[in-house]
C-alpha cells in the first residue's frame, strides 16, 4: 500500500514539474519593450541643406535624403509617424535639450561634450573630416596649411568647425550658417576650401558634378547618430530598429544608396 502511494505521489510530482516547466516558458512577446509606439507622431528636425542626409530636390521641390528614407523605415518597425520639420543648425542642441523636437536627424557627430546635455542613438556610420575644394585644385592638406593666404570655410557650431580651427589655427575660419552657404562661397571663389565630413562632401560633389573635389583628409572614425532629448523613450526604440536594420541588411542598403558607405 505504501509502495503504491509512493508511486502515485511521484507521478503527481513529475506532472507538477512538467506543468511548471511549461508554465515558465513566456508567451510570444515583442522583441523588446517600448518598441511599439502605437502610431505616435514624432517630430524629426532636419536642415534640408545637408546632402546626402537631407536636402530639397531641385527638380521636384520635395525633400529627399538618407534621413528621410531611414527614419521612415525606422517608424515602420516601431509603429510611429514621422513629421519632418526644417530647423536651423544654430541653437539646435539647446532646442533638443528642451524637447522642442523628438529627434534630430542631421548627420550629427556623437561627442562626449554633447552627451552631457542630449542623448544619442547607437551610431549608424563613421565618417572623417576632409577638405572640399574646387575641381583642379593642386594644393593638398599640407599645401593649404602652408599657404597663409588660403581661406577656409565650414559650418558654424559643428565638429567640422572645431577641426577647421584646430587644423588652421594661424588664421580666421569663415563659419557659415549651413554647408550649402559654404559651398556656394567656395564656388564663388570667396573661400578656397571647406572642412566637411567625407559623406557630405561626396553629396555636394554629386550635386555639383565636375565642379568640386576632395583635396585631402584630416580625421577619420567620427561616429554619427540620431539625437534625442535627455531620457527620451525613443532612444531605445530607435536602437532596436537600427539593430534590426543592421542585422537584415537594410541599413547597409540605405547607406550605400545615399553614399554613406561603398
Amino acid at each position: 500500500m505504501m509502495k503504491k502511494l509512493f508511486v502515485t505521489l511521484t507521478a503527481l510530482a513529475l506532472a507538477s514539474l512538467v506543468l511548471a516547466a511549461c508554465g515558465s516558458a513566456p508567451a510570444a512577446a515583442p522583441a523588446a519593450s517600448g518598441t511599439d509606439l502605437g502610431g505616435k507622431t514624432i517630430t524629426i528636425a532636419v536642415e534640408n541643406a545637408y546632402p546626402p542626409f537631407n536636402s530639397i530636390d531641385e527638380a521636384t521641390g520635395k525633400p529627399v535624403g538618407w534621413d528621410y528614407d531611414t527614419v521612415t523605415e525606422i517608424c515602420k518597425r516601431i509603429n510611429c509617424k514621422p513629421e519632418f520639420k526644417e530647423a536651423a543648425w544654430d541653437g539646435i542642441f539647446p532646442a533638443m535639450q528642451s524637447g522642442e523636437y523628438d529627434v534630430l536627424a542631421d548627420g550629427v557627430s556623437l561627442t562626449e561634450e554633447r552627451e552631457k546635455i542630449i542623448d544619442f542613438s547607437m551610431p549608424y556610420v563613421n565618417v572623417g573630416q576632409v577638405l572640399l575644394t574646387r575641381a583642379g585644385e593642386t594644393r593638398d592638406l599640407e599645401g593649404f596649411k602652408a599657404d597663409a593666404s588660403a581661406k577656409i570655410g565650414t559650418q558654424i557650431g559643428t565638429t567640422n568647425e572645431i577641426v577647421a580651427k584646430e587644423t588652421f589655427a594661424d588664421r580666421t575660419v569663415d563659419s557659415y550658417e549651413d554647408f550649402g552657404g559654404a559651398v556656394l562661397a567656395l564656388l564663388a571663389n570667396d573661400i578656397d576650401v571647406v572642412v566637411v565630413d567625407n559623406v557630405t562632401a561626396s553629396g555636394f560633389m554629386r550635386e555639383n558634378e565636375g565642379k568640386l573635389m576632395i583635396a585631402g583628409q584630416i580625421t577619420s572614425d567620427e561616429p554619427l547618430a540620431f539625437v534625442f532629448p535627455p531620457g527620451s523613450e525613443l532612444k531605445a526604440a530607435f536602437d532596436y530598429a537600427l539593430e534590426q536594420m543592421k542585422a537584415d541588411g537594410t541599413l547597409d542598403t540605405l547607406n550605400k544608396k545615399w553614399g554613406l558607405s561603398e
